[in-house]
């Protein structure tokens, strides 16, 4: 996959995911879509706009307990099972973080929250169904940008590991 960059339009100016990215000599795909302020669902929203499985399209979603955080990505068709995520991550418990938080602590907004280039980077798990899969998508650090990579390529940068984390 040769690495791509989003166009020149200002909306899908270089985020710090993107950066990261570069920096690392990455090959990605940087997939703009045009987000729609009404959509009830990110991640549905960007694999339906990239004409993408949504088995392939991830989400990620910011997870804590007491002060402890972490990352999570499952598929956007999927939810986050807590009780394997808190397992996984030798918690007694898991919760989602306040989106308030989760956007202070990443550096992004919600709906772009990216596992790449966080202000605060956490420990990271993605769910064991990517292992199959060549490529995934993930926030590209905005609503409204996607990235495409080698699931193996997204740990290493993240220091990351598969789990079984989809319910």
């Amino acid at each position: 996959m040769a690495r791509k960059r989003p166009g020149a339009r200002a909306s899908h100016a270089a985020t710090a995911a993107l950066a990261m990215l570069d920096a690392a000599g990455v090959s990605y795909a940087a997939l703009p879509y045009q987000h729609d302020p009404r959509a009830e669902s990110f991640g549905l929203e960007a694999a339906q706009a990239l004409g993408k499985d949504p088995a392939c399209v991830f989400k990620t979603i910011m997870v804590t307990h007491e002060k402890n955080w972490a990352t999570v990505m499952v598929p956007v068709s999927a939810t986050v099972d807590l009780k394997a995520t808190a397992r996984e991550l030798g918690w007694k418990k898991a919760s989602l973080a306040t989106p308030s938080a989760a956007q202070t602590r990443t550096g992004y907004v919600v709906g772009g929250i990216s596992p790449l280039g966080q202000k605060i980077p956490s420990p990271t798990l993605l769910d064991q169904s990517a292992q199959d899969l060549p490529t995934v998508l993930v926030s590209g650090g905005q609503r409204g940008l996607d990235v495409e990579l080698s699931p193996a390529d997204l740990l290493r940068l993240t220091d990351g590991r598969y789990a079984p984390l989809a319910a």
